[in-house]
């Protein structure tokens, strides 16, 4: 990729563009990036084609967590579009499966789903401490996070369910062999969101994939560890 192309930035569950504010901060003086909010309303391919529509022609796409799901099938449904992928504590399938042991238990992701569903605030902030929990530096990495997403609200709890469908849903295994862009997958060791083994197979399973995995980092990598992160991803952009 040039200098000149563009870096779009996917967020996760429950957050906004906004999570994106130091990644960009540190690499716009490099690289032209983008951090919009991924519209909730219908299908997972119809948030894609949206996204691929208010997109650059020829782009890298990065995404963390179900946002990583997006840039998936983002890379399969407009291929010449994507020119590269970046892949943070992502995973093909996010619920657990008879054939799918790296997911969360099916039972564990319904108790969560009627929590968001009785008091969204409540269920957003578990799981902030969910996606911090085992990081080396958890405290700093929740204050910013929370700092990071409190310009404005993640959704409402219509919004959010319909993205946890997404999540429950989603199951990406059998395209992974066809995606052809080069992929940098990142992942830190101590996730408690997204097994690290899932992040094995994206990296078996893509054919052009790479991964580079954070030390002492659990979900959120790009916050706890950002200047490593963000090294990692110039370079691939740089490469690709």
């Amino acid at each position: 990729m040039s200098p000149a192309a563009t870096l779009v930035l996917l967020h996760g569950w429950g957050a906004h563009g906004g999570v994106w504010a130091e990644v960009s901060a540190r690499l716009g003086d490099r690289i032209a990036v983008q951090a919009p909010d991924i519209d909730g309303s219908g299908s997972v391919d119809d948030a894609v084609d949206r996204l691929a529509a208010r997109s650059p022609a020829r782009c890298v796409v990065a995404g963390w967590s179900l946002g990583g799901q997006l840039a998936l099938s983002w890379a399969q449904r407009h291929p010449a579009q994507v020119t590269g992928l970046i892949l943070l504590a992502a995973t093909p399938r996010f619920v657990a499966a008879p054939d799918w042991k790296h997911g969360m238990a099916a039972a564990a992701f319904e108790e969560f789903a009627a929590m968001v569903e009785a008091d969204a605030a409540v269920a957003l902030r578990r799981f902030r401490l969910l996606e911090t929990r085992g990081d080396v530096c958890a405290r700093a990495a929740i204050r910013q996070l929370d700092r990071l997403l409190a310009a404005r609200m993640t959704g409402d709890a219509a919004v959010l369910a319909r993205m946890l469908g997404w999540l429950r849903d989603t199951d990406l295994r059998a395209v992974l062999p066809a995606i052809r862009q080069p992929v940098l997958v990142i992942h830190g060791d101590r996730d408690s969101v997204v097994a690290p083994a899932a992040a094995d197979f994206l990296a078996a399973q893509l054919p052009r994939a790479r991964f580079e995995r954070i030390a002492g980092a659990a979900h959120a990598p790009f916050v706890s560890a950002a200047e490593r992160v963000c090294v990692l991803i110039n370079g691939f952009c740089n490469d690709s």
